[in-house]
């Protein structure tokens, strides 16, 4: 199956590359950050935000989460949530696996699919491959991705074999599904089947074989990020990237700090989501260029200069450090607005830097400077 993916150059020194991926609501430039919108919302910020502000050109919905509330009825009545939320620029769904996940203790998973009960109000809800189709095909995203399990870590290599073998099982089913239907709403969409395996190489390979043979229009690498230690997640992201097929793009989910970020793009990821930079953001937490800032600390108490000099978002020279401090010291709810606008217009500023350094020839050595410098504390 072709993609409409374009690498547009590659860095000399690893294997970083700015390429441009277009979906029927628009072209994403790559490498990409996506910010997170759960519930249909990137929680604390509205849409014009995401657009003039932040510059967002992709946008994550959560298939678990948009099933409960507002639930398919309202969401196909609406056309959909691009139609729901005015959101007129492409949007990734994921397929709700790694929620119920999470959901370990009131789960059953069997090969037909999971039960579980909804963390809202207890009532029992389902999924399988089948309805994540079905509920992403209403949601009207234009990236889907396949409904997979995701094994905790450390789990033996029995565990994971034998999930990752199922996952395959799930993808084959997802696949006849969403061939066998038509969009709802008119316009293309995609599926992306995602890697898994643990951390172990030889069922990191075998699981890249076998989603790689579905020959599907992009493709994701699932379960890390889920307690592993950073290095070994760079060991098997560097695995999976080397055997996917080089003309498509690489989607590395639940990725990460700055650091992490950079690492990755550096071994040959094009899109990246997380919500850190949203959730540290409601707690305090900044993100700049030379390090993280805890904004409740007392330092900031009289520091009057800006937020961040030269910072991406608006807000970095529109209010001190010391107002900022303030607002959450005082539990104003505009301090979550503030940080929030920061953290993703950072982010977005991360991979387009990145991105222009990869063009221009400058990513490795300059990437090398900024792993040691955002991690810092300040």
């Amino acid at each position: 199956m072709k993609t409409n993916f374009s690498i547009e150059a590659t860095d000399s020194e690893s294997w970083a590359r700015a390429a441009v991926f277009t979906t029927a609501h628009g072209r994403i430039q790559t490498p990409i950050f996506m910010p997170v919108g759960t519930a249909g919302t990137v929680k604390s910020i509205d849409q014009h935000d995401l657009i003039e502000d932040v510059k967002a050109q992709i946008i994550l919905g959560n298939t678990y989460h948009l099933m409960l509330r507002p639930g398919t009825e309202v969401l196909a009545k609406a056309g959909g949530l691009h139609r729901f939320m005015n959101w007129n620029q492409p949007l990734l769904t994921d397929s709700g696996g790694y929620q119920v996940f999470s959901l370990s203790q009131t789960r059953k998973i069997t090969e037909v699919g999971v039960k579980f009960n909804s963390h809202i109000d207890g009532s029992k809800q389902f999924l399988s491959p089948e309805t994540s189709i079905d509920i992403q095909r209403i949601i009207g995203a234009d990236i889907i991705m396949a409904f997979d399990e995701c094994t905790a870590y450390p789990a033996s290599h029995l565990q994971v074999r034998k999930s990752m073998q199922l996952t395959h099982r799930w993808l084959s089913r997802c696949c006849v599904h969403f061939d066998a239907q038509q969009p709802l709403y008119g316009f293309h969409q995609m599926l992306f089947p995602i890697v898994q395996g643990g951390v172990y190489s030889d069922l990191r390979r075998e699981s890249t074989k076998v989603i790689s043979d579905f020959d599907r229009e992009g493709n994701a690498i699932g379960g890390l990020s889920v307690g592993e230690p950073a290095q070994l997640m760079y060991e098997i992201t560097e695995l999976v990237c080397h055997e996917l097929p080089k003309g498509k793009p690489r989607y590395l989910m639940g990725v990460g700090t700055p650091a992490n970020i950079l690492e990755c793009i550096a071994l040959g990821v094009d899109m990246f989501d997380c919500v850190m930079p949203t959730r540290n953001a409601r707690n305090g937490m900044l993100f700049t260029r030379n390090g993280i800032m805890n904004m409740r600390n007392k330092k900031w108490k009289d520091d009057f200069s800006a937020i961040e000099e030269g910072g991406a978002s608006v807000v970095d020279e529109s209010y001190s450090k010391a107002y900022l401090r303030h607002l959450f010291v005082s539990h104003e709810l505009l301090a979550a607005r503030i940080a929030t606008l920061h953290n993703l217009a950072f982010y977005r500023w991360l991979v387009t830097e990145s991105r222009q350094r990869i063009i221009n020839g400058t990513f490795s050595s300059w990437k090398n400077e900024m792993v040691n410098r955002v991690g810092q504390r300040l």
